[in-house]
């Protein structure tokens, strides 16, 4: 199969040019291998059965020599031998060159068992699965780091090349790269399946080496799964849970989560909290988010038919989709994720930081009458921001940037009053 263009190509290639070395983290089956190979001289493959043994017997004894090679030299699944963190640490040192060293990684390590944490040495990047645009599906008519440098650029008009049936089986195949190498539709969405499988199974339990019960870990999945992209309560979720079995303590339940959110599955999303309400009433609970829309789709065990006749449920999973797109085409541009919410009614989906202050406040809407909704909450939430600058004179708040409503529709279009409703499948970094 080709090798089809990933976001964090260019990242990978500025960390290694400034770096000694450059750990890239994220789900199995995401792609890391397949990118670090097009980069990388030589290759250390730890989960290689034929000589596994003999490297992790090496790297108990003198690590280094599993450092030499070409570079830069990838070593795929590092977390395997996690002396091998610090050896590459000290080996950059000795080196002093960019460029030496890629570590994969799809389980976040105890920091316990590493030395030192690499900062100036080691820098680190995620990868996620791939975005409508990397899979070639969004026709990457517009770019978001082109609306942020130039948020006058004309988008009227642009139209998308997904109807809504197609964004729904985009969402159940999910981003895995692997999903498009079957030829029928079919196929395709076992790939996500399987992989639900493999974390419940396997997976979950390789992180502390503590074996998990299979059911439980299914059972989390799917409350997160029917929670996606809400603000539901841990205690919320632990009863729904215990509708399906006997007792579940709390602390059992962080440590499933816990698991999971080391494997890169489960990735809640953080509130943000400006100075435009009192403390009290803004929310600070994560918002609930998992790593692709298919992990949802998959543990709800949910097709692309049944989908399309409960548009509301695939309001959420659209949301999560959307998120992991961003987070995707931001890579380059280092910003952080967030989402704003207050018992008033008042929210906006995702709020994208940028690390030069600028922000946009974001809404997913599928379209119809939801889109004048979203438009009017961003409106509200920009309007709360000046009368809150208005009053204070000491720190102000910088206005949004941007305000989007992402939608499943067909066309893109900036409103009189300024907001920009655009197409996920017209969207590029």
């Amino acid at each position: 199969m080709e090798y089809l263009t990933r976001m964090a190509d260019s990242l990978l290639e500025e960390k290694l040019e400034a770096f000694g070395a450059v750990l890239i983290e994220g789900p199995k089956w995401c792609g890391k291998t397949t990118t670090a190979m097009r980069k990388a001289k030589s290759v250390l493959q730890l989960q290689d059965p034929d000589t596994r043994e003999g490297y992790l017997a090496t790297a108990a004894i003198r690590p280094s020599l599993l450092l030499a090679g070409d570079t830069p030299r990838l070593i795929d699944e590092w977390q395997m031998a996690p002396v091998l963190w610090d050896a590459v640490r000290v080996m950059v040192d000795k080196r002093d060159k960019p460029g030496q060293f890629i570590l994969t990684g799809s389980n976040t390590v105890d920091e316990s068992a590493i030395m030192h944490s690499g900062i100036g040495r080691i820098s680190r990047m995620q990868m996620l699965p791939m975005s409508l645009y990397e899979s070639g599906e969004s026709n990457g008519a517009i770019s978001l780091s082109e609306l942020f440098n130039n948020p006058d650029l004309d988008i009227d008009g642009i139209t998308s090349d997904m109807r809504i049936e197609e964004l729904i089986y985009a969402a159940c195949r999910g981003g895995w790269p692997a999903s498009l190498k079957p030829v029928t539709g079919t196929a395709r969405l076992l790939i996500a399946r399987d992989y639900v499988n493999s974390v419940c199974r396997i997976e979950v339990s390789t992180v502390d080496n503590i074996q998990k019960n299979e059911n439980l870990v299914r059972l989390i999945l799917r409350t997160y799964a029917r929670n996606i992209s809400t603000l539901a309560k841990k205690s919320s979720m632990i009863k729904d849970i215990k509708s399906k079995i006997e007792t579940l303590a709390e602390n059992t339940f962080d440590s499933y989560v816990e698991a999971l959110k080391k494997l890169f599955v489960i990735q809640d999303i953080d509130a943000w909290n400006p100075a435009i309400r009192s403390a009290t009433a803004i929310r600070s609970s994560p918002k609930r988010g998992l790593i692709d829309p298919s992990v949802a789709v998959a543990a709800l065990g949910l097709t692309p038919e049944q989908l399309q006749m409960d548009l509301k449920t695939f309001g959420f999973i659209f949301e999560c989709m959307g998120i992991r797109d961003l987070k995707a085409y931001s890579q380059a541009l280092g910003s952080t994720i967030s989402y704003y919410s207050d018992r008033y009614g008042l929210e906006a989906d995702a709020v994208m930081h940028l690390p030069d202050g600028r922000y946009a406040l974001i809404e997913f809407k599928l379209g119809g009458k939801e889109i004048e909704e979203g438009a009017s909450h961003l409106l509200k939430i920009k309007r709360l921001v000046k009368e809150a600058n208005e009053s204070e004179s000491q720190s102000r708040l910088r206005e949004p940037d941007l305000l989007l409503v992402i939608t499943g529709g067909p066309i893109a279009y900036t409103r009189p009053d300024g907001v920009k409703i655009i197409p996920l499948a017209c969207f590029k970094n």
